[in-house]
């Protein structure tokens, strides 16, 4: 038995509304979703004016990053992907070899925590935020390439104090998990005094 081939204009038509749905999915992804070839997909994308990954994230994450009172775009590490001031966000970081132990290619940790930082700091609805403490625990090492999505959570808020719960995960293994406390500062005074 054969089995079904879609044709181009289907494959096209179902490719654009599978990355208007998940601007994150990868060729690799795509390539296995629709059972065709990397090259297939990029040259679908090609010919459709879809842009790359990178550009794809760059393009949602700038839309997000204009929400953001407590950092600028260039403070966050990784990219913003969803952020519910006061409430919740959402990051995204694609590591590189420039993030990883040479000879080990184990992603420095450093990188993993200021990801999960700086998203803390980015959900407080204040014109600066600062990181007051941090209970962190890393679960497992992270290998150069993965790709690493932050989810984090206002847990408690009183007055100008935040308790921000932050998990990273790669795919739906967990990698790292923190609790931060999180202070707001108003014109250079901690807000609520």
């Amino acid at each position: 038995m054969s089995e079904f081939r879609m044709s181009k204009e289907t494959r096209q038509q179902r490719l654009r509304q599978q990355l208007e749905a998940d601007p994150f999915l990868t060729d690799e992804e795509l390539a296995r979703l629709f059972k065709v070839s990397i090259q297939t997909i990029r040259l679908d994308r090609l010919e459709l004016g879809l842009p790359e990954l990178r550009e794809r994230t760059k393009q949602v994450a700038a839309k997000v990053y204009a929400q953001v009172r407590s950092l600028s775009g260039g403070e966050v590490y990784g990219d913003l992907i969803d952020v519910q001031l006061g409430r919740s966000g959402l990051s995204i970081l694609d590591t590189d070899e420039n993030m990883g132990f040479a000879r080990t290619k184990i992603v420095r940790g450093h990188h993993i925590f200021a990801q999960a930082n700086s998203l803390a700091v980015a959900i407080i609805d204040a014109p600066t935020a600062l990181t007051g403490s941090a209970e962190i625990r890393f679960l497992r090492p992270v290998k150069v390439g993965e790709r690493i999505v932050a989810k984090a959570q206002v847990i408690e808020s009183v007055k100008n104090r935040f308790r921000v719960k932050v998990e990273s995960r790669i795919d739906q293994e967990e990698i790292f998990h923190g609790d931060f406390v999180v202070f707001a500062m108003e014109d250079g005074q901690w807000a609520g005094d």
